[in-house]
């Protein structure tokens, strides 16, 4: 199994930045697939970014040229980097691995999930 921690959330102002970090440790080989997801009070979880294969990127229709995905396979970690932080991006953030594809094609596919951090951005 694999282990995931997530760190980096805070308060931050509308317009503001922050920088995510999960930490893999454990059967790291169970990371070839890694996403993002949040969940806002109320709503369903919803995907934001995902890395394949360490190289195919995706991002949500909402943040897409606000936030970026990276991995460092060396540090076992995965990052995203939140610019022009709206107050609609406030919720718990998770990260999720995956070991096979196309399993993590779907949300529902990917099987190792973080506890989360939370966002909130103010206006």
């Amino acid at each position: 199994q694999v282990q995931l921690v997530e760190s980096g959330g805070g308060s931050v102002q509308a317009g503001g930045s922050l920088n995510l970090s999960c930490t893999a440790s454990g059967s790291t080989s169970s990371t070839y697939c890694m996403g993002w997801f949040r969940q806002a009070p109320g709503k369903e979880r919803e995907g934001v970014a995902s890395i394949v294969g360490g190289g195919t990127i995706s991002y949500a229709d909402s943040v897409k040229g606000r936030f970026t995905i990276s991995q460092d396979s060396a540090k076992n970690t995965l990052y995203l980097r939140m610019n022009s932080l709206k107050p609609e991006d406030t919720a718990t953030y998770y990260c999720a691995a995956e070991s096979t594809f196309p399993k993590c094609i779907r949300m529902k596919g990917y099987t190792n999930w973080g506890h989360g951090t939370q966002v909130t951005v103010s206006s």
